[in-house]
């Protein structure tokens, strides 16, 4: 395996951790109101509790088709 440097201002396709924020914001954090800062942590530990529970999505996010050429 051979680690591949991201550039500082890569587009959102490249960046698995952009497309993991914008699936549980899809799925579990938006349409929200929050009550304080406090409601909104507890919200976002009750989805990454949601998604680590389902190991297909996580997968499925960080895969890439360039990547997979290497």
């Amino acid at each position: 395996m051979t680690i591949l440097p991201l550039p500082a201002k890569c587009p959102s396709q490249l960046n698995p951790r952009d497309n993991i924020w914008q699936f549980l914001r899809d799925n579990w954090l938006s349409n929200r109101v929050f009550l304080n800062a406090y409601d909104l942590v507890d919200h976002c530990c009750n989805a990454r509790s949601k998604l680590e529970a389902q190991p297909c999505p996580i997968m499925s996010l960080g895969i890439r088709e360039w990547a997979l050429r290497f």
